[in-house]
């Protein structure tokens, strides 16, 4: 775990760095936002930055996404005004801690933000022969090609290969190649000097640099354009980079590991990969199964996301039910595990009375089941795959907004009456005021207590 801290307050953030670092954390600092961008421009890097509440936080997360640098930004600070750290949420900041700091705490902010990047949670002998596969070369420093269809789990793969090998100590750094426009791709991977190009303003290294000594993950790695694949390659035999605009090759030592969802073969055969670098990459290839093939994970995973979305809700354990596990069985899981994530983060908030039954789960081609008791099976896709509209209307929404349209609809059917609603929703009084206050900042019609008995005819 890498912390980078922004500001002083007067030492407490000093302070909560010997924390982290007694938790095992490397711990950098840095007095201001700046300095912070300097650090991770110049391949310092950083798993968690803890900036000072009191900064601008704004500018600090928009230069981060305006340099496609990702970190989680936690804000801190010293009895703050409510609305400050509310303000810090809506700038960017993932999570406010409060200062001075408590050790249990600092170790789990640290926690929570390496949960599960490591740890593949199993149950099915299927995949129980895949890691024991994976652990037998986990240790070389050979290059891998992780295989599968989308949402099976490959980066989470790649991030156990990573704790297994002899550079788990090292950075693990990881690059979606699809989610970079081309133009840009280079530059990310390789870095680039001042002037280099249009809005180069300063010297960027590369994620090359940046995992040197370590791992390096190219997620999707068939989106990358051939141009840009001739330099990978080079890179790869040679372990040099060239950064944009540089004069002179940089030696680089990484491991590299790289994903795709599409069969690497075909697209040699189609011209759109290079058969050179398809061979470089593939010296082990890790095909990851789709959950549909590895049916005991379902039970086991269903359980796990349920604990895990009812701690970030602060809801108290829940129970999944027998037939709600029968009903998770039977579906076909197309998204796989990323589908049976986001079908279990929305069955936390409609759970009632502590329990996951067949009427808070809805998967994919089903509507919300009907006041009368019915099952989650109401409203099925139709043999020909159509969705019903009200389905269609939730397909490309995150979850968060449809949390959001979930409580202020039930909100509105309570006549704003907060502890009706919390029951209805499962959750506690606390989470759903916080939540309110924060749709309200951000200009939401919240309704107010018995506003709908008051209103005209």
């Amino acid at each position: 775990m890498r912390l980078l801290i922004v500001g002083t307050l007067d030492g407490h953030i000093s302070t909560a760095g010997k924390l982290a670092l007694q938790s095992g954390a490397k711990v950098a600092h840095v007095d201001d936002v700046e300095s912070a961008m300097n650090a991770l421009r110049s391949g310092q890097g950083a798993d968690l930055v803890m900036v000072e509440v009191n900064l601008d936080i704004q500018a600090l997360c928009r230069s981060l996404e305006t340099e496609r640098i990702a970190v989680p930004v936690v804000a801190c600070g010293i009895d703050p005004e409510p609305s400050a750290a509310a303000d810090a949420i809506r700038a960017g900041a993932q999570e406010y801690i409060p200062l001075p700091p408590d050790a249990e705490l600092i170790a789990a902010v640290l926690s929570a933000v390496a949960e599960e990047t490591s740890t593949v949670v199993f149950r099915d002998p299927v995949m129980s022969n895949v890691l024991r596969l994976a652990e037998q070369f986990a240790p070389s420093d050979a290059s891998v090609l992780i295989t599968g269809e989308s949402g099976t789990g490959k980066e989470v793969m790649a991030r156990f290969l990573h704790s297994k090998s002899k550079r788990a100590s090292e950075q693990f750094i990881s690059v979606n190649c699809a989610a970079i426009p081309e133009n840009l791709l280079e530059s990310e991977l390789f870095g680039h000097e001042k002037g280099a190009f249009t809005g180069a303003v300063t010297r960027r290294i590369g994620k090359f640099e940046e995992a040197n000594g370590g791992t390096l993950l190219l997620d999707e790695i068939t989106e990358m354009h051939p141009r840009l694949q001739a330099k990978l390659l080079r890179a790869i035999q040679e372990r040099e980079i060239d950064r944009v605009g540089g004069g002179k090759p940089i030696k680089v030592d990484i491991r590299l590991i790289a994903t795709s969802n599409r069969d690497l073969e075909e697209a040699v055969r189609e011209g759109n990969f290079r058969e050179d670098l398809y061979y470089r990459l593939n010296v082990v290839n890790v095909p990851l199964p789709p959950l549909r093939e590895r049916p005991q994970d379902i039970a086991v995973l269903a359980e796990h996301f349920a604990a895990k979305y009812a701690e970030a809700n602060a809801l108290p354990a829940l129970k999944l039910t027998a037939e709600a596990h029968a009903v998770l069985s039977r579906h076909h899981w197309r998204g796989n595990v990323r589908e049976l994530e986001n079908t279990m983060h929305r069955a936390v908030l409609l759970a009632r009375d502590g329990i996951i039954d067949p009427n808070a789960i809805i998967l994919t081609g089903q509507s919300l089941a009907p006041e009368t008791g019915e099952t989650g099976a109401a409203g099925a896709a139709s043999e020909d795959g159509e969705l019903p509209g009200d389905v269609k209307a939730l397909v490309g929404r995150t979850v968060a907004d449809v949390e959001k349209d979930l409580i202020l609809d039930t909100l509105q059917h309570c006549l704003g009456n907060r502890t009706h609603a919390a029951n209805i929703l499962g959750i506690s009084i606390r989470t759903l005021r916080n939540k309110l206050k924060l749709y309200s900042q951000d200009g939401a019609a919240v309704p107010l207590p018995g506003e709908q008995e008051r209103a005209p005819a």
